[in-house]
This record gives structure tokens, C-alpha cells and sequence, in this order.
């Protein structure tokens, strides 16, 4: 399968089918740690050293997510969790955008927060 860091996610206005079962399957395979929704969305928690890097980190992934023009849902808890969902609104589903994005999260926690 291609590296999904390579990929650019493209805009979707929906008319599209979500993938299907067997192709998110087989994209979910290659992200670490992420898990499926009702095969509808992706998600992933981080664990963060403290608030002050939590934010960091969330700032991360919304420079991430403008730079792809695909943003995912973002929740800061806890003093030090962020837990994050992808999932295409315009078509109720998983796009390769999903995955694409939640790609280049995990490269950057791995490069700038050592997760």
C-alpha cells in the first residue's frame, strides 16, 4: 500500500460513497493505534506530558488539518489527553482524506512529541 504521508488530501463535497468496510479495513492497518466507529469515523487518544504540551499538540493538528483542508474532530480532557475522530461530514463516512490526515498526525507526534 502507498505511504499515506504522501498523499494531499483533496476536497470532497460529497456525491461520493464512503469506503467501504473492507477498503477502511484495510487503510486502518497501516496507522498505529487507531481504531474504528461504527465504520463510520477513526479515532485515536494521545496522551500528552502536561496541559501546556496538550495545547501544543492540538495546535499541531489544526496546522496539519488547515495545510489539508481536512479537519478533524478534536477534544482536549483530562489535563493532558487529546482524543481525535476523522471522518468525512460531506458523505456521513470515511474518505482516504481520513486516513491521509491521521497519517501525518502520527508523523508529527512522532517527530515533535515523541509519542
Amino acid at each position: 500500500m502507498t505511504d499515506l504521508t504522501t498523499k494531499k488530501c483533496v476536497p470532497c463535497e460529497g456525491g461520493v460513497e464512503p469506503l467501504s468496510e473492507e477498503e477502511s479495513k484495510r487503510y486502518l492497518s497501516v496507522l498505529e493505534g487507531w481504531k474504528t466507529q461504527d465504520g463510520k469515523e477513526i479515532f485515536k487518544e494521545y496522551s500528552l506530558k502536561d496541559f501546556a504540551e496538550a495545547l501544543r499538540f492540538v495546535n499541531e493538528v489544526g496546522a496539519i488539518a488547515e495545510a489539508e483542508g481536512h479537519h478533524p474532530d478534536i477534544l482536549l480532557h483530562g489535563w493532558n489527553k487529546v482524543k481525535l475522530a476523522n471522518y468525512t461530514h460531506a458523505i456521513g463516512g470515511l474518505h482516504l482524506n481520513d486516513f491521509v490526515l491521521a497519517s501525518k498526525i502520527d508523523v508529527m507526534a512522532k517527530e515533535k512529541f515523541f509519542i
